[in-house]
């Protein structure tokens, strides 16, 4: 991976946290609040994981598999 690449790769990352952060955000305050959206709240929680999901397979880009 060029320096170039692993630059990209930690710009989609810092994007991809920010917006699992977000989400964290905004299912706390739909539960805090009462909503009784539950639909909205699994939506919500199943793009947190694909985020989640998504950030592992970038951090394992930029970190070389070292096998002791």
């Amino acid at each position: 991976m060029t320096e170039h690449d692993e630059q990209a790769v930690r710009v989609e990352l810092a994007r991809l946290r920010q917006e699992h952060r977000d989400l964290d955000a905004a299912i706390s305050a739909m539960v805090t609040l009462g909503t009784n959206d539950t639909i909205q709240i699994q939506r919500l929680k199943k793009r947190k994981l694909v985020l989640k999901d998504r950030i592992q397979f970038l951090e394992d880009q930029i970190v070389p598999d070292i096998i002791a």
